[in-house]
């Protein structure tokens, strides 16, 4: 199967990496300033599984002369728009496309482009970051990508593509829930998400602070009481891991949406956040914990676009 990794930044450039160290057929398709990148010091993973240096394929927007089998859409959520332009001659009849995006929103805006039939449900999870020389840095040792049919049905493409996925170098699980596993991991980065830059603060730090304990529990909890209206209720065991996770003592814990704020960057604030936030009024539900992390970050983001344009400007 031909694949097309879009993006081959910390989640594209990892799992899109580990599938062409095992042999599969990769392509990835980035921007000119990652192509030169990519093209002078090769695909560089550094990982507690093993470091390597690959020599990928790679495309620009505009170079896609066909379609390919799967399309692994690794884009942060602020990128998708483009990212569907850049990638709609790669999409064919038979092409499935999995989304390792965050949150929900970005499976309608998919559905409404492509349709739904060429959308396979998906989750990864790993912690990985591009350090300045244009390294993909895996901290620690998670390394899971889950798919499946969002049916929970078995089908043939769903086989096909466990196939390929399965023996790449990473921890490979086909679905019969991905939906729902879609709906949990957001359960987790929102309430993740939402403390850490609300509070600007490591979960330990959190606990450690006055009710800090408690916030994060009623955030959760507000969290949970959305999605079981709006979505699909996650399951007992999962809050049980998630609940221990969230407060767990002198943790060093943070979102990748944190690190982004910190870091200056663009956040995923909308799609983590304010679909949320939208959802449950929509619901008639009263968020104020998510309300307030969700403004706190659309200030944030306004100013930097402020920023931006005045330093734009100015050169």
């Amino acid at each position: 199967m031909r694949i097309l990794v879009v993006g081959a930044g910390s989640t594209g450039g990892y799992f899109g990496g580990r599938l062409l160290q095992a042999g599969r057929d990769v392509t990835f398709l980035v921007r000119p300033g990652r192509a030169q990148q990519l093209r002078a010091r090769g695909l560089e993973i550094v990982s507690p599984h093993g470091d390597i240096t690959l020599t990928p394929q790679l495309l620009c927007a505009g170079d896609i002369r066909g379609p390919y089998d799967v399309i692994l859409l690794t884009v942060k959520a602020y990128s998708l728009a483009q990212a569907l332009e850049d990638v709609a001659p790669a999409v064919g009849p038979d092409t499935v496309i999995l989304p390792v995006l965050n949150g929900m929103k970005h499976m309608g805006v998919l559905r409404a482009r492509f349709g739904g039939d060429k959308l396979v449900g998906c989750v990864c999870m790993v912690a990985a970051s591009v350090d300045a020389q244009g390294r993909v840095i895996q901290d620690g040792e998670l390394q899971r990508l889950s798919y499946g049919e969002l049916s929970g049905r078995p089908s043939v493409r769903i086989a096909r593509l466990d196939g390929v996925m399965r023996d790449a170098g990473f921890d490979a699980r086909l679905s019969s829930t991905i939906e729902r596993d879609m709906w949990e991991k957001w359960v987790l980065l929102a309430t993740l998400g939402g403390v850490n830059s609300l509070m600007r603060a490591t979960v330990g730090e959190v606990v450690a602070a006055p009710g800090g304990l408690d916030f994060i529990h009623a955030f959760l909890d507000e969290v949970v009481s959305v999605v079981r209206v709006v979505g699909i209720p996650p399951g007992e065991a999962f809050l049980a891991t998630t609940t221990r996770l969230l407060t767990e003592r002198g943790s060093n814990r943070t979102s990748s949406m944190y690190r982004d704020l910190c870091a200056g960057d663009p956040v995923e604030a909308e799609h983590i956040l304010g679909d949320l936030v939208a959802r449950a009024a929509a619901a008639g539900l009263t968020v104020p914990r998510l309300s307030a992390a969700f403004m706190q970050l659309a200030i944030y983001e306004r100013r930097r676009r402020a920023e931006d344009s005045t330093n734009t400007a100015d050169s």
